[in-house]
């Protein structure tokens, strides 16, 4: 930010807005103030994506086949079954939908405007025509407007190009009643939708919204955007891709063989290789990804941490480092006015009847070196403190105005204000900003120096927030008529008297210090990095029990040390203080260089590169800006740091479900494949049919969509280290486990069923006892996937509330298929009888024998991770 003056805008007059029954009316009439975007998707749409997909046609060619066979009833079930398959994917796809909806209207865009003369905050969709927007820097201007009153710089590169901005000044009375047709004009009033003010505070008129707008005319384009598919759904494609590829493969030699080797009719053959197809392709992967991520992200807003970026939520399950503010995060961004210091004297509110006379300079310039209406904490802090004990003395100077302004900067971290002193060509300055900064601007010797600092010093140390303030006189060259002063370049320019200290208390949030010890318990190391003074932050961390470490580094030293040398002092300290914007991207870069997952909260406009650049950008929705939260993946809705370890702990439990539904999927699709393909290999008739896969799937879905989604968290989800960035559920280490459960289960139903032909049993008796048994077990292997830790029968006792209901559900249907005639004449089943039943149970147990060795295979078996090194 440079230090060249500004001019200071004009506080602006009792506006009086519309009226809530004009806005209302208004918004009746003209629609929402939002562009053309994305439709949800509709059923036409979703029905075309269900009948194109490999496991809907090969439905289809399934049920051709039986009509040519003859068998009408396989047929109609087959094709009944996709109507069922239709109706399971639109509602599942109406559930996602909904969340995402819900997302989309938390992450609307809001405004602050006018109306029945109070500021108020609204959605930027129900901003409406003749609106006044009170807009201030990092804002995004929420309709075609017209600047009546401040001045203000406006970054429009979305709609010219220019990544510099135009500087805006307000109409003039009777000015053109709508904006200028194209951006991109320096000094005009106009302001346009979707552009972002940088600089600035002013006020303005709409006079266009939606589709009116210069956004809008461009096209709907600009609003609609389609997010990426993230690391994990690409993954998953490539897997379903390669399996698909591998069915097609294996199909085609299981007709061969079975015809060719096996002497069956082609059509047989080709029932066969159809079933084998749709036992291998595993197409519940994307339907787990996709729901569990969207309502993930809806669990997650409950938490009031909206999800802008739905990818988001694979990465909160890798967080190793979580690098935060202090101020509002930490703390409750609530300031006061704790204390002043003036030369060796101090003054707290506490018990206090009156402001002594020797602080009311100090209090007076503290007032006049902050805006009349200001929005940040400390400023508001400032302006209570001296309307309360400044009340009915010649020191308040409510309504008098700056002639210039110097602003805070990166070279100087103190702000200026100039006024007219009453004397020709002689103006008052009025400084406040960092101690350090605002005695250097004063020249102060060494020995004033020192003392200041101790101060400084030992009010930090008890967590309080220090200003210095300062005045000066500075006499000017007479102006030309007309002309205005010529400003001095910068603020070193001018001579200052220090006045004092100005000390501000933030408490901190009472919730913090559960939330820290939560997040070492995890594995997680918290790193604070702020603004304020380098004892300040040590107070605070302190307080909340952040770090036990006194080690703390100032932006002054990170600029001092190469990459190496500063990734050697991070290991070692969590106290990072004076930085300024690009220090928080330089150190945010470094860590990920390191190895480190990171998550980052910011609030202003220069915080976005660094919020980019974290794994994980967390923005704050209460007092963060426009810019910070589009940058980031995450937006706290009421900026507590505890909302930010209930994210983490939601992603960790999302991962954790992902994982256990494809432990499930690929698990459960191993016996499915072996029963299709190996009676081929033995000249045994087929034991799985299209029908049958059909109803497994029917099944298998609901299973991955509801009851693992539902799953609870884990008793130690957050005394585990974070997850490594590449474990990805799809690994082969962690599907090994998956493909042994199945490749035990199939192979006790193959001996089922190869004992059963020994007996001479029929082949319709024996498919009935190893189907029944087959659907048995996919239970068996929901409860054994749901916790490795624990065998599958503590399932029993569990929280989750489908599964029982999943249970009930696959009891009814493996009834109503073997107990009803024509659908067990159907699936060429018979009813296993008693003895039938026994052999179905010793299956069973044999399953459920073979599952619990796998799981207490020491390489095989889940142990609680270690924590990670704080």
């Amino acid at each position: 930010m440079s230090t060249d003056p500004t001019p200071a805008p004009p506080t602006p007059p009792p506006w009086q807005g519309l009226s809530a029954s004009e806005a209302a009316q208004r918004l009746a009439e003209e629609g929402a103030n939002v562009l053309p975007g994305s439709a949800p998707k509709s059923t036409a749409a979703i029905v075309w994506d269900v009948v194109t997909e490999p496991m809907f046609l090969m439905l289809l060619a399934a049920g051709g086949i039986y009509l040519a066979l003859g068998d009408r009833g396989e047929a109609l079930f087959l094709l009944g079954s996709v109507c069922v398959v239709i109706g399971i994917t639109l509602a599942q796809e109406r559930k996602t939908q909904r969340a995402l909806e819900s997302l989309r209207d938390l992450s609307a865009p809001r405004a602050l405007v006018i109306r029945d003369g109070q500021e108020q905050r609204i959605a930027g969709r129900d901003v409406v025509r003749g609106d006044l927007l009170v807009l201030h820097e990092g804002d995004r201007i929420a309709a075609d407007a017209l600047l009546v009153e401040g001045q203000l710089e406006v970054d429009e590169s979305l709609l010219t190009g220019e990544a510099v901005p135009v500087a805006k000044l307000p109409m003039a009375p009777g000015g053109p009643a709508a904006p200028p047709p194209a951006p991109g004009g320096d000094g005009s009033p106009g302001l346009f939708a979707s552009t972002v003010i940088t600089r600035g505070v002013g006020v303005a008129q709409v006079c266009a919204t939606a589709a009116h707008t210069a956004v809008g005319r461009i096209g709907a384009d600009l609003a609609a955007t389609v997010e990426p598919p993230s690391a994990l759904q690409q993954g998953s494609r490539r897997l379903v891709r390669g399996l698909g590829m591998a069915a097609v493969l294996l199909a085609f030699a299981q007709v061969l063989l079975g015809w060719w080797w096996s002497g069956r009719p082609l059509l047989d053959s080709l029932l066969s290789g159809i079933a084998l197809a749709m036992a291998i392709l595993p197409e519940e992967i994307p339907v787990i990804l996709t729901v569990f991520l969207a309502l993930g992200a809806w669990r997650i807003s409950k938490q009031k941490v909206l999800t802008r970026r739905v990818s988001a939520v694979e990465a909160l399950g890798a967080i190793t480092v979580l690098a935060v503010d202090k101020t509002g995060t930490l703390t409750l961004n609530r300031m006061a006015v704790a204390e002043l210091a003036a030369a060796d004297q101090h003054f707290r509110p506490e018990g206090a009847s009156h402001l002594p006379e020797d602080f009311h300079l100090l209090a007076e310039f503290a007032m006049l070196a902050t805006p009349g209406d200001p929005f940040d904490p400390m400023e508001k802090a400032i302006q209570q403190f001296g309307h309360q004990w400044l009340a009915g003395t010649e020191h308040v100077h409510d309504g008098r105005e700056p002639e210039f302004e110097y602003a805070v900067s990166g070279e100087i971290l103190a702000m200026t204000r100039v006024f007219a002193s009453g004397e020709p060509n002689v103006h008052l300055l009025a400084t406040k900003g960092a101690p350090e900064a605002v005695a250097d601007l004063c020249h102060l010797d060494a020995v004033r120096l020192s003392a200041i600092r101790r101060q400084v010093e030992a009010m930090a140390e008890r967590g309080l927030r220090v200003l210095g303030v300062a005045r000066g006189r500075w006499r000017g060259v007479a102006p030309a008529p007309g002309q205005s002063p010529l400003w001095p370049h910068s603020q070193h320019d001018f001579d200052f008297d220090f006045l004092g200290l100005v000390a501000l208390a933030d408490p901190p949030r009472p919730e913090v210090p559960a939330a820290l010890a939560e997040c070492r318990r995890a594995g997680v190391r918290v790193i604070m990095m702020t603004g304020d003074h380098p004892a300040t932050a040590r107070a605070i961390a302190q307080q909340v029990g952040l770090s036990d470490r006194p080690d703390v580094i100032t932006g002054a030293e990170l600029e001092a040390l190469d990459d190496t040398a500063l990734a050697q002092r991070l290991r070692h300290v969590d106290l990072c203080a004076r930085l300024k914007p690009q220090h928080k991207l330089r150190l945010v870069q470094l860590l990920r260089a390191s190895g480190e997952v990171v998550a980052m909260t910011g609030d202003g406009v220069n915080d976005a590169p660094a919020l980019k650049a974290a794994d994980v950008g967390i923005a704050m929705g209460e007092r963060g800006t426009d810019v910070a939260r589009e940058a980031a993946a995450l937006v706290l809705l009421d900026d507590s740091f505890a909302r930010i370890v209930a994210a983490i702990r939601q992603g960790r439990r999302i991962d954790d479900n992902i994982r256990k539904a494809t432990r499930f999927v690929f698990a459960v699709h191993i016996p499915i494949i072996g029963l299709a393909l190996v009676p081929t290999l033995l000249h045994w008739p087929a034991l799985l049919l299209p029908v049958h896969i059909v109803l497994l799937e029917l099944l298998i879905d609901p299973a991955c969509a509801i009851v693992f989604e539902a799953e609870p968290e884990a008793e130690d989800l957050m005394e585990r280290a974070p997850r490594p960035v590449a474990d990805s559920p799809f690994g082969v280490a962690g599907l090994l486990h998956s493909v042994l459960q199945g490749v035990g289960m199939g192979a006790v139903l193959l001996a089922g069923q190869a004992w059963m032909r020994d007996q001479a049993w029929s082949h319709a008796h024996g498919r009935g006892v190893v189907f029944g048994t087959l659907v048995l077990g996919v239970m068996l292997l929901i409860w054994a996937n749901r916790d490795l830790a624990r065998p599958a029968w503590y399932a029993v006792t569990d929280r989750n509330p489908w599964l029982w209901r999943m249970a009930g559900g696959m009891a009814l249907l493996l009834a109503a298929v073997l107990g009803i005639p024509w659908l067990r004449a159907l699936m060429g089943l018979e009813w296993p009888g008693g003895q039938g039943l026994v052999v179905a149970a010793g299956l069973l147990g044999l399953c459920l024998t073979w599952l619990e060795l796998v799981r207490r295979a020491g390489p095989f078996r889940r142990r609680r991770q270690a924590r990670a090194p704080l």
